[in-house]
């Protein structure tokens, strides 16, 4: 899909890069865009600059009354910061509903803001948040708000040899309340029908009355070629109270500020309609203090690694240029050395032509169904969408190591949660347990006893073509309720 790979040690190392080749090389870091579109063919570029390597693009941290966001912060970072959780709740409830687990431990807001798609769901809260974008390059740096950066569809306001090196977000104050909603076709793994944000700062005129809006920021995803404000709405609440009445018509007046796109996923008159009762009940849900619903208490994050990206080997440390001619890594305990093409590859393609661990499955390519499931320095990853590059000084471990990462005893041994998916019958064509059974184990990791709702979540990224989800749901149980059970099993029964 590219020819040369390189991975920059310092941002002014990367900036240098962008300029050098002016236009000819495309930025990676999560790669849940960027790999899709290079199998498709969309935008091929011969050369890859991945930047997961500056580790001093990932944080998320509140600077006074503003949070500040690198680029190379993802949506499970995003997450698990308090800080956001607090002062940015729309955001971080449109992280928690971006693709699944897998997807949210790799793919970056930066990512998500720059591929400037109207359906991606972290533009919308953000532009209610009246978030700004610091944009560096080798000349230096420039502040632009969110809404002037979207030219029109997919084009944003980037200039040659740009990228995004931070997100800064004014921290919602003690009389303001924010809400992030989205429609999708399914829980999980879901592109957004429409999705809205809701930005109020509310007032008390009187004492013991209820407050009314002092100033209302409602900003409507997929509806339109980019992401749009309802006016109307916005100026009709300013003042009000928040009752049925007042909320129904906020609703009723978004809906006819915009004029809805037409698509496969839903009729432009199903989502006038629904932009309308989508508001009104987000109003509601505001208006009774009701916008933390739902916000679990402990996220499922899938990952239990270093969550800094760091030079784990010492030829990485070494590495003369940023060219990665080979992937010098470490995988289920023991290190290699992936050399000819490895480089200009998927991890998935690496492992299975090159590493020859042919567990990991290729089911979709796109990161849709979970069955390419790995571990990369403890995080579960979709092993199509992650260049091989990022192997590169990094632990790996595959379905093939699963028994040796929880130390199971030789010579026959399994991991607690294979053995639990023999007892309980949950392997079917087979095709999808590899992935299954690393999504699952790191669950296990990450949450010793999950609930079953925590487990469906865990597995939300990975299909089942034989729908045999309550019987692989049941195995995670079983393996997580008995720990003391003896791990070792046979098809004949346990040993």
């Amino acid at each position: 899909m590219w020819q040369t790979y390189l991975q920059p040690r310092s941002l002014a190392e990367a900036l240098a890069l962008l300029a050098a080749h002016a236009g000819r090389a495309r930025l990676v870091a999560g790669g849940t865009d960027v790999l899709v579109e290079l199998s498709r063919g969309v935008r091929p570029t011969e050369t890859l600059i991945d930047l997961t390597r500056l580790s001093e693009l990932k944080y998320v941290r509140r600077v006074g009354d503003t949070i500040h966001i690198g680029a190379l912060a993802t949506h499970n970072d995003v997450i698990a910061s308090a800080e956001c959780v607090q002062g940015a709740l729309p955001l971080a409830q449109a992280c928690w509903e971006v693709g699944a687990p897998p997807i949210r431990t790799r793919a970056t807001v930066v990512g998500n803001l720059v591929t400037a798609s109207p359906a991606n769901d972290t533009i919308t809260p953000l532009m209610a948040l009246g978030a700004e974008l610091i944009l560096a390059s080798a000349n230096g740096e420039r502040v632009l708000p969110l809404h002037e950066f979207y030219t029109g569809f997919r084009a944003t306001a980037l200039r040659p040899g740009e990228l995004v090196r931070e997100v800064r977000v004014p921290a919602l104050g003690a009389t303001q309340r924010g809400l992030f909603i989205k429609l999708g076709l399914r829980r999980a793994q879901a592109i957004s029908v429409i999705d809205l944000a809701i930005v109020l700062t509310l007032q008390t005129t009187e004492q013991n009355s209820p407050p009314s809006v002092a100033d209302a920021r409602i900003t409507l995803g997929c509806v339109a070629p980019t992401i749009v404000h309802a006016p109307s709405a916005e100026a009709f609440l300013q003042g009000r109270v928040l009752d049925t009445t007042t909320c129904a018509e906020a609703g009723r007046l978004a809906a006819a500020d915009v004029q809805p796109i037409d698509d496969v996923r839903g009729s432009a008159g199903y989502r006038r309609t629904t932009v309308a009762s989508m508001l009104k009940q987000g109003l509601l849900r505001l208006a009774a203090g009701r916008e933390r619903d739902g916000w679990p208490s402990t996220p499922v994050l899938l990952e239990t690694g270093d969550r800094q990206i760091l030079a784990q080997t010492e030829g990485l440390v070494d590495r003369p240029s940023a060219v990665v001619a080979a992937i010098a890594t470490t995988i289920n305990g023991r290190a290699c050395t992936l050399s000819g093409d490895a480089p200009s590859k998927s991890l998935l393609d690496a492992l299975r032509e090159d590493a020859g661990l042919t567990g990991a499955k290729e089911g979709c390519a796109e990161g849709e169904c979970g069955a390419c499931t790995v571990w990369l320095n403890g995080q579960a990853v979709m092993a199509c969408l992650t260049p091989a590059g990022q192997a590169h000084g990094a632990q790996v471990t595959t379905i093939e190591g699963l028994s040796a990462s929880a130390n199971a005893a030789p010579p026959a041994a399994l991991h607690p949660l294979q053995a639990a998916f023999i007892r309980n019958a949950a392997v079917q064509c087979g095709f999808c347990i590899p992935g299954m059974l690393m999504a699952g184990a790191k669950l296990l990791d990450e949450q010793p006893h999950p609930t079953r709702e925590q487990a469906q979540i865990a597995l939300s990224g990975n299909i089942c073509r034989c729908t045999g989800y309550r019987k692989i749901l049941d195995a995670v149980l079983d393996a997580a309720d008995e720990p003391n059970r003896a791990n070792v099993a046979t098809l004949g029964g346990e040993v």
